[in-house]
């Protein structure tokens, strides 16, 4: 039995030690969002406020050590993660979670991990913490009313929207995107659409 109150201010007392102070603020912000749609979509709270709230504890520790960290997941680093090492402060995040605070649930790491640009089959928790990353209301266009249209929808249908969004942001600026994410896109589509049975 996890004692999510004891781990949780671990975390959070981490965090708050090892990132700039707007960023921890961030990080609040996001523990909240999660704990909003982890009740709107049926998932566990306390699972999506400790993701939430370590989600970006490695965001501002120097790049060699965020590198080093990020390998021990066993997972291949990518060229393109190579020449923006920045964005391996998830997985980085994951491995800390687990080595320095015991943490052994696939879903919070997961979560974790993937949250900066998610990735094909990605557990429904993951889906909540990339949301929240995204939409939380400090971001400029996460209005009242931008996040009342979102949480309408499904949370695959949520989860593609800011998908594409993220996707047409980055693209318009001119910027390269993460190499997995017009393929990503095409997978939530056909799910999304052989989820919703033949159209009559």
């Amino acid at each position: 039995m996890i004692d999510y109150d004891t781990l949780t201010e671990k975390i959070r007392d981490y965090t708050e030690a090892h990132v700039k102070p707007a960023r921890y603020d961030h990080s609040v912000r996001v523990a909240e969002m999660c704990v909003k749609l982890c009740r709107r979509y049926g998932l566990d709270e306390n699972k999506g406020y400790l993701a939430g709230i370590g989600h970006d504890m490695c965001k501002d520790m120097p790049r060699d050590k965020m590198l080093e960290l990020a390998k021990k997941d066993g997972k291949p680093v990518s060229d393109y993660e190579l020449s923006k090492i920045s964005l391996l402060h998830g997985r980085a995040a994951a491995v800390m979670m687990k080595e320095k605070f015991g943490i052994t649930d696939k879903d919070i790491l997961e979560a974790v991990a993937n949250h900066v640009s998610g990735c094909l089959g990605l557990c429904d928790l993951g889906k909540i913490l990339f949301l929240a990353d995204k939409t939380e209301p400090g971001r400029p266009q996460s209005t009242d009313e931008y996040r009342a249209g979102l949480i309408k929808l499904t949370l695959d249908e949520q989860f593609l929207s800011v998908i594409k969004e993220n996707y047409e942001y980055i693209t318009a600026r001119g910027f390269e995107v993460y190499p997995e994410t017009k393929k990503m896109i095409e997978y939530y589509e056909q799910a999304l659409r052989q989820a919703q049975g033949p159209q009559i």
